[in-house]
């Protein structure tokens, strides 16, 4: 059997994206995307997507699970590790004080990140612990 890595993971990436994009995410594939969107005013959760195991077994899912329960960000942006590389340094530029993670999400309100949800509160975790953690932190800052 011969398998074709680069299609596989094609597959794999252009599947992350359409879960996290139905999921109501606006995709940020340049620099200039990620800095227009978060110099909005208001509450932004961006979400760093990956193709690892916990991105799509845990983080993708909370992503979605969560901004269909009450109160919730007034803008949800996604950018993606080791796909979209600039959009994602550029991302990561308003992330001060957090080292790069993936994925992970991060909750901005007026361009000033609130907190973070990091690769390591996201690993072996349930969904619904990052859920509840994405909750929290939304009834907390997107008020």
């Amino acid at each position: 059997m011969n398998l074709n890595f680069n299609f596989f993971m094609n597959d794999a990436v252009e599947s992350a994206r359409k879960e996290i994009v139905e999921a109501g995410y606006t995709q940020l594939t340049t620099p200039e995307e990620v800095d227009e969107a978060l110099a909005k005013k208001g509450t932004t959760l961006v979400m760093v997507n990956s193709v690892c195991g916990c991105a799509g077994g845990i983080a993708r899912p909370a992503a979605s699970y969560s901004v269909k329960q009450g109160i919730r960000p007034d803008h949800l942006v996604t950018v993606f590790a080791g796909q979209d590389k600039e959009a994602t340094e550029q991302a990561r530029s308003y992330f001060t004080g957090y080292p790069p993670s993936s994925p992970s999400f991060a909750l901005l309100k007026d361009g000033e990140v609130q907190m973070m949800v990091q690769r390591h509160e996201i690993e072996g975790e349930e969904p619904m612990e990052v859920v509840n953690k994405l909750i929290g932190a939304f009834n907390t800052y997107c008020k």
